[in-house]
């Protein structure tokens, strides 16, 4: 019987469990199946412990904000991968490619898109919204990692919140500026 070091050395490891070198095409499946059971409850488990009030080691918050939706990102050192309210960001956002591509700019802007893990909540507005409000969320991120990384947000223009909404309406006309059809007589 071995003792493994670490967190698990209360758990003795018996030496028939330590992996055989000749591991079969089948076995190896099976470990890259678990490798990737990230779904379900282990997803939003994985999620959850990374979010606002979650523990996680070395995570950095920011907020985005457009139009009318408002994103709270945690920045975690991972991989490269972006969950957007426990749900993977390409099922979030429809699988619409521009959409996704806007989380991912800050990081590929700073060569970045490999090194950290994107975990979002984001309520009110639309899907375009909510992207773009990740995108301001993801870049003050980055930005609180390092000052020097200032400069090339800042020449991309994704510090900028863009503060266009929707105008009230007013009252007497349709919306915010159509007017009722004008009659002469």
């Amino acid at each position: 019987v071995l003792f493994a070091s670490g967190a698990d050395a209360a758990e003795p490891v018996l030496e028939a469990e330590a992996p055989a070198a000749d591991d079969g095409p089948e076995e190896v499946l099976a470990v890259e199946a678990e490798e990737d059971a990230l779904s379900g409850l282990a997803l939003r488990k994985y999620v959850k412990q990374r979010l606002p009030g979650g523990f996680a080691a070395q995570r950095i918050t920011a907020t985005g904000r457009r139009k009318m939706a408002s994103a709270r990102v945690v920045l975690q050192e991972g991989t490269g991968k972006v969950f957007i309210n426990f749900r993977d960001a390409k099922e979030y956002l429809q699988a619409n490619p521009m959409w996704v591509e806007y989380c991912k700019i800050p990081l590929v802007t700073l060569g970045f898109e490999n090194n950290y893990d994107v975990f979002v909540k984001v309520q009110g507005g639309g899907l375009s919204g909510q992207a773009q409000a990740i995108c301001l969320g993801v870049a003050r991120a980055l930005l609180k990692i390092s000052p020097a990384n200032r400069v090339p947000l800042r020449s991309e223009g994704l510090l900028t919140r863009d503060t266009r909404v929707v105008e009230r309406k007013k009252a007497g006309l349709r919306k915010a500026r159509k007017r009722p059809q004008f009659s002469k007589r």
